[in-house]
């Protein structure tokens, strides 16, 4: 895409080595089969399903059920809730401006580093008919969910830079707090939480969706710079 002048000038430039990508809330719209899930985990054991949908979010679903159910049967419990999502996916769509900024994006410069395991990670990018890095961390691939820095220093590594040296792109706290401490750069994404969380967590910038970024140009070995609009 073409820019004139001014639109350039209105727009903030930011380089980086890789860029990593969460998932849900990001890159496709799972929000409304995540919360039809927890709530009907929650109402089965008791708990606010408003609260449980809030906690579940932007983290590995053992964390949460580990958290309300301490003396549960985890494992069985993950396994439950992992089915229940790989079932729903009737509405799980691409979010705007996630499939061109994918597709227009150098390969070997971004992955994605989702709470979601393996198998759900795989269904819900073949249902938002989203481009499939060749690798990517799921929670299958760490000991440590976000907010922990573990999954953002392992998608760096995949990509063969540190993680100081990417952007994070990100809408849940939790994930902003993963990334940021990994000494990564974090944009937020307005999609899914309010602004003030978004910079409680310590987003670097906040945007609406992936529709206000572009690749402006790429490099094979010093990175990618893109043009992000509407900063807020």
């Amino acid at each position: 895409m073409r820019h004139s002048a001014a639109m350039i000038s209105r727009m903030t430039k930011i380089t980086c080595k890789g860029v990593l990508f969460d998932l849900d809330g990001v890159l496709a719209d799972s929000t409304p089969a995540v919360a039809r899930v927890w709530t009907i985990w929650a109402r089965r054991h008791g708990f606010d399903p408003a609260e449980t949908v809030r906690r579940a979010h932007g983290r590995p679903s053992i964390a949460t059920i580990r958290e309300l159910l301490p003396n549960g049967d985890h494992a069985a419990e993950a396994a439950t809730v992992e089915r229940m999502e790989i079932e729903d996916l009737g509405d799980v769509v691409a979010l705007p401006g996630a499939a061109e900024l994918l597709r227009t994006l150098p390969a070997n410069r971004w992955t994605i580093v989702t709470s979601c395991t393996r198998p759900l990670a795989l269904v819900r990018l073949r249902a938002a008919g989203l481009p499939i890095p060749e690798k990517l961390i799921t929670s299958t691939d760490i000991v440590n969910g976000k907010p922990h820095p573990e999954p953002y220093l392992k998608g760096a590594a995949l990509l063969g830079v540190a993680a100081a040296d990417c952007l994070v792109i990100e809408d849940a706290p939790a994930g902003i707090r993963a990334g940021k401490s990994a000494n990564a750069k974090v944009l937020a994404l307005q999609t899914t939480e309010r602004d003030e969380l978004l910079r409680a967590a310590g987003a670097d910038w906040i945007v609406k969706d992936c529709a206000s970024v572009q690749v402006d140009g790429t490099d094979s070995r010093d990175g990618v710079s893109l043009l992000v609009s509407g900063m807020v």
